[in-house]
């Protein structure tokens, strides 16, 4: 029901995204999705990797001194048309949920949109989406993508 995706806090200057990315590559980390959320001082990179990677680039992450956390976070399968997005949003609000952040995921195989989101309620919200028909992916999906 839910995926892993790891937040890493990252001082807002040039060239820290570049030395991130790289420092993660090197220890062959490969990124599936990615978003960046930035405030004047600092940004937070929040990132999905293959289940397998999850512990790995947590150590070098450690190792290159950055502050970073695993958390879990809804995958969704929605249709890729008009109001797809909305319709799936309208089930969160309908029960009373609200969005703290939502990113695409943009390596799927499938026809359907993939949106990584991370409602206020991740147990109402996965529920909600169940009841409604909404797919969720697996992070055992995710690790084929």
């Amino acid at each position: 029901m839910y995926i892993k995706q790891i937040s890493i806090y990252l001082e807002n200057v040039k060239g820290s995204l570049r030395e991130l990315t790289q420092l993660l590559g090197e220890n062959n980390i490969n990124l599936l999705a990615m978003s960046v959320a930035d405030t004047s001082g600092f940004g937070i990179v929040r990132c999905i990797v293959k289940s397998s990677d999850v512990e790995p680039a947590m150590e070098a992450l450690k190792e290159g001194g950055y502050v970073a956390k695993i958390n879990n976070v809804i995958c969704m399968r929605i249709p890729h048309k008009p109001c797809g997005l909305a319709n799936a949003l309208r089930v969160l609000e309908d029960n009373d949920i609200s969005v703290e952040y939502t990113y695409s995921f943009c390596r799927s195989t499938l026809d359907d949109a993939v949106l990584i989101v991370r409602p206020s309620d991740k147990d109402k919200g996965a529920k909600a989406f169940a009841d409604c028909g909404i797919g969720m992916i697996s992070q055992e999906e995710v690790d084929n993508f």
